[in-house]
């Protein structure tokens, strides 16, 4: 029979790694995790048509979605940019209702090479972006995928009755808490590493967003959950092994 104790620890850790499981996906799946304000904007109508086209364009660049990003009101997540534009803006009507259009990163987008210069594909590799930028993408998946697996063990020994697997549980969970603690990492250090080569101009300000913080977030609750999975396994074991020798004594 399982002590209440480790009853009540092993649901609060269940609550803790689904909570932090919705949280990593919800960041993963939204575009919020870096944002452009500019306080102003361009009003050119033939200019905004221009920076669309480049935004969306086939060969759209580091440097050139960026820039764009810099002058709208725009947002980057994992796997997505969007800017905040005029609908339906030309050369020859007035600026229409302002709003957000997004352009999806491609899987090839995701592992291309980062340069020196973004934008100069002349100026040599920069590999610590690169790998840096590949990182953020795969550890948030691995992070998941961690915890899924976590969970099938934690079901296999509910069936089977017993606390010990919810070791390996624990410890899936505190590998799980790395992976994102790094992409969390990686993206912060690739954010500040692009923003030395291309600084902010003086009217744009750019911050963390929510899904930064989701992440960030995520991070805590899968050590936390972690921690009481191993813990109430442990102390469960040793507690029965006492009780064993104490009835064969």
């Amino acid at each position: 029979m399982m002590d209440n104790r480790f009853a009540t620890a092993l649901v609060i850790a269940c609550v803790l790694s689904l909570i932090s499981t919705i949280y990593l996906a919800a960041s993963i799946g939204t575009d919020f995790w870096y944002e452009y304000r500019n306080s102003s904007p361009p009003e050119n109508n033939s200019e905004t048509k221009a920076n669309w086209d480049e935004f969306i364009g086939e060969y759209a660049d580091e440097k050139t979605y960026t820039d764009a990003l810099f002058r709208w009101n725009g947002t980057i997540g994992l796997w997505r940019r969007c800017i905040t534009m005029a609908e339906n803006s030309h050369w020859y009507n007035s600026q229409g209702e302002m709003v957000t259009k997004c352009v999806s990163f491609s899987l090839s987008d995701q592992f291309m090479e980062k340069y020196k210069e973004p934008g100069n594909h002349n100026s040599g590799s920069d590999l610590n972006r690169t790998y840096l930028w590949r990182l953020q993408i795969l550890l948030p998946f691995v992070s998941l995928g961690l915890m899924c697996f976590g969970a099938l063990i934690g079901l296999c020994a509910c069936a089977c009755r017993t606390l010990y697997p919810a070791i390996a549980t624990g410890v899936l969970h505190f590998l799980a808490g790395l992976c994102t603690l790094g992409s969390v990492g990686c993206y912060v250090a690739g954010i500040e590493l692009l923003h030395q080569k291309l600084p902010l101009p003086g009217s744009v300000q750019g911050q963390f967003g929510w899904s930064f913080c989701l992440a960030c977030v995520s991070a805590p609750l899968q050590f936390m959950a972690a921690a009481l999975f191993i813990w109430a396994a442990r102390t469960n074991r040793k507690e029965f092994t006492l009780l064993k020798a104490y009835r064969v004594a």
